[in-house]
């Protein structure tokens, strides 16, 4: 997946349950957890590393992480694992990544990466 160049500067993630649609143009829900330094490293690996896939429709994204920098909020992305797409949202995208990317949800990285999100979940009770 592309990710924008910002993500390099990436310093803390907040973990996110979406709550609400994206309409906004950010990402609405309850933080579960922050990832930092090694953490936050290796998800942004996880998720450059995931391969492309065909697009589906439904997009009701159910996790979502926030990457902040030590001073900015750079970026944040919405995973749908149903329809196999992320959208990239955040001053920190460029305009042409500001759309939605597919992703294969069963390849290695994307089965990590949701249950990572999973365990963050478990870990607050949802």
């Amino acid at each position: 997946m592309l990710l924008p160049e910002t993500a390099a500067q990436t310093e803390l993630i907040e973990v996110v349950r979406i709550t609400a649609p994206t309409d906004s143009g950010t990402l609405v829900g309850d933080v579960l957890e922050i990832w930092v330094e090694d953490q936050a490293r290796e998800v942004l690996n996880l998720v450059a590393e995931l391969p492309g896939d065909e697009l589906h429709r439904c997009f009701v994204p159910s996790y979502g992480i926030r990457a902040h920098s030590s001073a900015d909020l750079l970026f944040e992305i919405a995973f749908c694992f149903r329809c196999h797409s992320a959208l990239l949202l955040g001053a920190g995208v460029p305009a042409g990544l500001r759309r939605i990317q597919g992703f294969d949800p069963d390849s290695g990285p994307g089965r990590e990466l949701l249950e990572r999100f999973r365990a963050c979940a478990d870990r607050v009770g949802e």
